[in-house]
């Protein structure tokens, strides 16, 4: 989409309002008081809009069929201009008043009758809900995106086993690919989020004039089924001031920047070389300007330090609308700085995630380094639980096998069969098939478990999932 730069000077003001002053605004009120530097970029769903309002005026008898084609030629060639690079006046105060001065420049003073029963009110609702319906169609193609880089990894590590863990600490042993798809699902509500935010910003308040809906006869149905909405807003006075769905984006962005942030705390944990699990590759990382040794993994860095922009735009936004009277305030002007940032940011992140995991080498050999026969513990008081035992009571066998294990600082595989009969009458020789890491994992292969057929099944969801 087209970027602005800074406007240009311009001799003579174009504004769409101020009959009723006598002089013209403070400069330092101007400053304040122009949005263009944020919402210039919402121009092609303004010209959007404008050309169904021009036909939807056709249609109420406002304008003649001529005047209508006119004021479209026009909205065609404003397009081309911004397309092309034309940048906003000193004078435009936000997207609205440029396409107006533009289409004045075009096609003469035609171009006065289409703002005709609209206010900027239900224009900047209506094309904010359009970039926002848009921008959750992108951000679910680069989270898809990550999705399929999460998949191919995952079919490389089926049969690695690596320890899972609960408050940092080793405790089962899992499949690799097991940890790596705990990520990917998280990614798919977050899809599903994107999506019902996609919805709840397809609601057309094109109609509702400045608050109390349009005085011409003009049909909102046909201007739903021309712009793309779902419904229509049911309330002129909500309808221009409505942005739960910015805060639903909002909230969808929040939450796939926290998952991003999750998965790259991990993977920059499993990168360090305490654990050596991962090795970050060259094109997303970078070196440090004195160690010449160090390999930085900042794109997963930058990914967790986002999170927190993210939390921030949502809960700008929030306390922006908290506090507002009936019907459209200012206030709401910068709605759309939190929401482009928020969107633009994930838009750099996403891709960056996953370039970078795509390019991560994993380590099977430093995962089974990570396992010990004491991750086993579970599985020998499930031992003894198929025995005959209650689990309370095999709990309780195993934690004095664990503490003599401490106390020895042995591992459990090293104790001699009559350490484990003294703890429990029920352990015999086969006690030590239950120590082994593969028959620890083969035994869950309850659905969602981290079983080898378990785990094949989950892959084959995950890229059902992708859809």
């Amino acid at each position: 989409m087209t970027t602005m730069t800074p406007p240009t000077a311009s001799p003579t003001a174009h504004k769409l309002w101020g009959g009723r002053f006598a002089g013209g605004p403070a400069p330092a009120f101007e400053a304040l008081n122009s949005s263009i530097g944020v919402d210039f970029r919402l121009w092609p769903f303004d010209v959007q809009l404008s050309r169904a309002w021009a036909m939807a005026l056709y249609n109420a008898g406002v304008l003649t069929l001529d005047e209508c084609g006119e004021i479209e030629t026009g909205l065609d060639a404003v397009a081309a201009r911004l397309d092309a690079g034309e940048q906003p006046a000193a004078s435009d105060e936000d997207v609205h008043t440029l396409i107006d001065r533009l289409l004045h420049d075009e096609i003469g003073d035609t171009a006065s009758k289409l703002h005709t029963g609209r206010s900027r009110n239900d224009q900047v609702a209506t094309a904010t809900r359009l970039w926002s319906m848009d921008a959750a169609t992108r951000l679910d193609t680069a989270v898809r995106d990550l999705q399929q880089v999460m998949i191919d990894q995952a079919h490389g590590l089926e049969t690695t086993l690596m320890p899972s863990y609960t408050h940092m600490q080793r405790a089962i042993p899992v499949s690799a690919a097991h940890w790596l798809l705990s990520h990917f699902w998280p990614l798919a509500r977050d899809r599903t989020r994107l999506r019902a935010a996609q919805r709840a910003a397809g609601v057309l308040p094109l109609g509702s004039g400045a608050v109390a809906g349009c005085a011409y006869p003009i049909s909102r149905v046909l201007l739903q089924g021309s712009l793309g909405f779902g419904t229509l807003t049911q309330n002129s006075i909500d309808a221009v001031s409505d942005r739960d769905f910015v805060a639903e984006l909002l909230f969808s962005a929040a939450m796939i920047s926290t998952h991003l942030s999750r998965l790259a705390e991990d993977l920059i944990i499993f990168g360090s070389s305490e654990f050596g699990f991962v090795r970050f590759g060259d094109a997303y990382s970078s070196g440090s300007s004195m160690m010449p040794q160090k390999r930085n993994p900042d794109a997963f860095e930058l990914a967790r330090g986002s999170a927190a922009r993210m939390l921030g735009d949502l809960t700008t936004l929030l306390a922006t609308l908290k506090g507002l009277p009936t019907s459209y305030n200012k206030d709401l002007q910068d709605d759309k700085r939190v929401l482009f940032d928020a969107v633009d940011t994930l838009l750099l992140v996403l891709p960056a995630v996953g370039g970078g995991l795509a390019e991560c080498e994993f380590n099977p050999q430093r995962m089974r380094a990570a396992l010990s026969s004491t991750m086993m513990a579970t599985d020998l008081a499930d031992y003894l639980v198929r025995k005959g035992a209650t689990f309370r009571e095999a709990h309780g066998a195993v934690g004095r096998l664990i503490r003599q294990c401490e106390d020895g600082q042995l591992d459990l595989h090293t104790l001699p069969l009559a350490a484990f009969t003294g703890a429990h009458p029920l352990f015999e020789q086969d006690v030590f098939d239950a120590l082994s890491a593969l028959h620890s994992v083969e035994q869950r292969e309850v659905e969602g478990g981290t079983g080898p057929s378990a785990v094949r099944a989950q892959l084959e969801a995950a890229q059902s999932a992708l859809g």
